[in-house]
């Protein structure tokens, strides 16, 4: 190699300098004899020899050094090489660029006594729950085809004897048709109402939510199913599900009651065929407008001897002015055919709550905005206790409260709530709930 070459000459011209140098200076001092001239050279030959011997090993050091940085320029090219196959199969971007992670959390302080704690034993509670942590999972494997999922831990522990449940409520794949509409298969939150859609905690005010979604639609209602949702005209949306439908009970406490008929897509066997649709307007900031509708001909499933013709209704408005104030009210009914053979009172299932609110920029000393709100609400519920099976019995409460948001996906929450009912009704409670809550 020319450049070894070159410095072996310059370590020799180098080393030959020195032995002329020190030759001539010795020669000026004193001229040598044979002998010691002679033993002179030797010297100098020795030396030269031992350069040239740390000279190759250099050389092969090098050498290995290169043939490592051989090595390494290859890895890194066939790095470079799998990134952009990766790349091109997901669309321009490698698979952890399109993979998002999310979640929310709510932890509960309930404080409430039980003014029916005759009937069907005293329900007041003094408890604290972290009652939801949540993780969201979603990846785009192209820009027209993407994924998302919800785990859901409740109440902090799961497994025998503990109070919480592992659920999935989300694993859906969806496609886009073109600009306006695309198709979704999976699991899914049924498009019913305000809060089965959109339920983290930062998003609504009051601690727990509100019982006329929770008891009448209910939420959180999910299936398994298939469907369509788009834009049909500006501010106009649309979704259209075809789902597994409501396992409900024939006999007992919850007779027919839509709540303890979800199936949670667990050991879902037998489930008659739902379809559920909804169109919102959302062409005025601020606004939405919603009506959603659902029908199943059998919510006890086909397993039993009963054809149970079930209908929900459910119509809202969410409004929130650029001013602060803001306005939320639903109504929603059931409609219920049972066959002779089940025990049920009453044609209907409903319920409804107009919830105002005001939003406003905190204190100069705390961050973030702050919420007052009130909301009044009515619904029907299972009877208990006295009451006998297949019997609703009517709730009404008032709740007031207050949020702080010190950022806009982190709230902390307090209100007060006052229930009343028939005089059979169950469970009647007054009291403080606090509350903290986030999404990500």
């Amino acid at each position: 190699m020319i450049k070894y070459s070159l410095l072996k000459g310059l370590i020799l011209i180098i080393s030959s300098a020195f032995f002329i140098t020190g030759s001539w200076a010795e020669t000026q001092a004193a001229t040598p004899d044979a002998a010691e001239m002679w033993e002179i050279i030797q010297q100098q030959q020795k030396m030269i020899e031992q350069l040239q011997q740390k000279l190759e090993k250099t050389e092969q050091q090098m050498q290995v050094t290169e043939q490592q940085v051989d090595k390494t320029v290859q890895t890194v090219e066939a790095a470079t090489e799998a990134m952009a196959i990766a790349q091109t199969s997901t669309g321009g971007a490698a698979w952890f660029d399109k993979t998002s992670i999310g979640g929310y959390g709510e932890l509960h302080y309930n404080n409430l006594s039980d003014n029916n704690a005759t009937i069907g034993g005293d329900d007041a509670l003094n408890r604290v729950d972290f009652h939801r942590f949540v993780l969201y999972f979603g990846h785009e494997f192209t820009d027209s085809i993407r994924f998302f999922s919800e785990l859901e831990l409740e109440h902090a522990l799961a497994g025998d004897g503990a109070p919480g449940e592992i659920e999935l409520e989300q694993a859906w794949i969806e496609i886009d048709i073109n600009d306006n509409h695309r198709f979704r298969a999976g699991l899914d939150v049924l498009p019913i109402g305000i809060i089965n859609p959109t339920h983290e905690p930062d998003t609504f005010y009051g601690v727990e939510r509100n019982k006329v979604e929770s008891e009448i639609i209910p939420a959180t209602w999910w299936e398994a199913g298939v469907g369509l949702n788009g834009e049909v005209a500006p501010g106009w949306n649309y979704d259209l599900v075809v789902h597994g439908g409501l396992l409900s009970k024939t006999t007992g406490a919850d007779t027919l009651r839509p709540r303890s008929g979800r199936s949670k897509v667990t050991n879902a066997d037998n489930q008659d065929i739902a379809l559920t649709g909804r169109i919102r307007y959302t062409g005025i900031p601020g606004l939405e407008a919603g009506f959603s509708g659902h029908y199943q001909a059998d919510m006890t499933g086909t397993a039993d001897a009963f054809d149970v013709d079930a209908t929900l209704f459910e119509g809202h408005i969410d409004y929130k002015h650029n001013s602060g104030f803001g306005l939320r009210a639903l109504y929603a009914r059931w409609d219920i055919t049972p066959p002779s053979g089940i025990v049920f009172t009453q044609d209907d299932i409903a319920g409804w709550y107009i919830e105002p609110a005001y939003r406003f920029k905190a204190p100069a000393f705390m961050p973030g905005d702050m919420g007052i709100f009130a909301r009044y609400a009515t619904w029907d519920e299972r009877g208990r206790g006295t009451v006998p099976d297949g019997s609703y019995v009517r709730f009404e409460s008032w709740h007031v409260g207050m949020s702080w948001w010190p950022h806009q996906n982190v709230s902390f929450k307090i209100d007060y709530q006052n229930e009343s009912g028939d005089a059979d009704a169950d469970a009647v409670k007054d009291g403080i709930n606090l509350g903290m809550g986030y999404q990500f």
